[in-house]
């Protein structure tokens, strides 16, 4: 009987998880017509992704537990790099990180209602079985780096299948594009999005969700043949923290 009620309560939270999600887009939707109409006004839909993503949060009972190590600059570019494994990732990115930044995101999301409309207009989509879709990334990314903003990518690609995996293996993406635009790297840890709010439907539950940002990692004098050492510079350093506070 217990096992019932805890998922029926899941499924009701579960609920008002995509309710506030979508009712909230479309709320908003006028307002973010105009702030997206333009790319200088950027910065603006990214402070209002922000306040989106920490109303969420708190209205599904979540509680941001941050620990900073090194804080980005208010007027720099970075390219902000995370474990996947959840899409509460995607909220904890804009709840946490102040910078405005750009995702580099899966061009399938765009394909959702009302909701894929404004990701496709403030992403950086990539089609990752098309080569020509990767090379399209890498000038879409200048053109927003030269804007001042930042590039946030999820290097694993995608949230793997078996929640039983620490961190899958890293893409190349967001390493090359780091080298060859010389930007700083900024990796964070998310720890509990999986045990929180996994794909698995009846799971989950409210509570903290710890972040941590790593001392980052310079690439201005790291050359391109250097790129699988950095990738795997990075990985290492989120696998061991996550591995030891799993």
């Amino acid at each position: 009987m217990l096992f019932i009620l805890k998922n029926i309560l899941r499924l009701l939270w579960r609920i008002w998880f995509y309710t506030l999600f979508t009712g909230t887009v479309l709320i908003f939707s006028p307002l973010l017509l105009i702030v997206t109409a333009r790319e200088k006004w950027y910065p603006v839909f990214s402070m209002i992704a922000s306040l989106w993503a920490k109303t969420i949060l708190f209205c599904m009972g979540f509680v941001i537990d941050k620990t900073i190590l090194q804080t980005p600059k208010q007027d720099e570019s970075y390219i902000f790099i995370a474990n996947h494994t959840s899409i509460l990732d995607v909220l904890l990115m804009l709840a946490v990180v102040k910078n405005p930044f750009v995702f580099v995101g899966k061009k399938e999301l765009a394909k959702m209602p009302v909701f894929g409309y404004f990701y496709k207009k403030t992403c950086i989509l990539v089609d990752r079985n098309n080569i020509q879709s990767k090379q399209k990334v890498f000038k879409a990314a200048q053109k927003h780096i030269d804007a001042g903003l930042s590039i946030c990518i999820f290097p694993e690609g995608m949230v793997p299948d078996d929640e039983s995996i620490v961190l899958s293996e890293f893409k190349k993406g967001a390493f090359k594009l780091a080298i060859e635009h010389k930007l700083t790297i900024v990796p964070l840890s998310f720890y509990d999005c999986k045990k929180r709010f996994s794909y698995t439907f009846f799971s989950g539950s409210p509570g903290r969700l710890r972040v941590k940002i790593h001392p980052f990692i310079e690439t201005k004098d790291i050359e391109i043949s250097g790129m699988n050492t950095l990738q795997n510079d990075c990985y290492t350093l989120l696998y061991n923290d996550l591995f030891m506070n799993e």
